[in-house]
């Protein structure tokens, strides 16, 4: 996977957030389903996933490693990032 393919994978999770969050049953009301909750944290993961294994390419690259080195790290280290 390039950095291409990874920047249209993000463009696809954030149009389905926002799919998600401006459709019917908003987070957070009554009407949100705890299907769109859900999915809605999966997406953010997975978001964070990609936006993790695009910076790993570009430092590999920036440094002379082979970006194509760069591999997808769990959920639960991306998550445990501190900003």
């Amino acid at each position: 996977m390039d950095n291409q393919d990874i920047l249209e994978r993000i463009k696809a999770l954030v149009a389905e957030e926002h799919e998600l969050r401006e459709g019917p049953g908003q987070p957070g009301d009554a009407k949100a389903g705890a299907p769109d909750v859900l999915r809605l944290q999966q997406l953010e993961e997975q978001l964070d996933q990609c936006w993790d294994l695009l910076r790993q390419r570009r430092a590999k690259r920036d440094y002379g490693e082979n970006p194509d080195e760069a591999e997808v790290r769990p959920v639960s280290e991306v998550e445990g990032y501190q900003s």
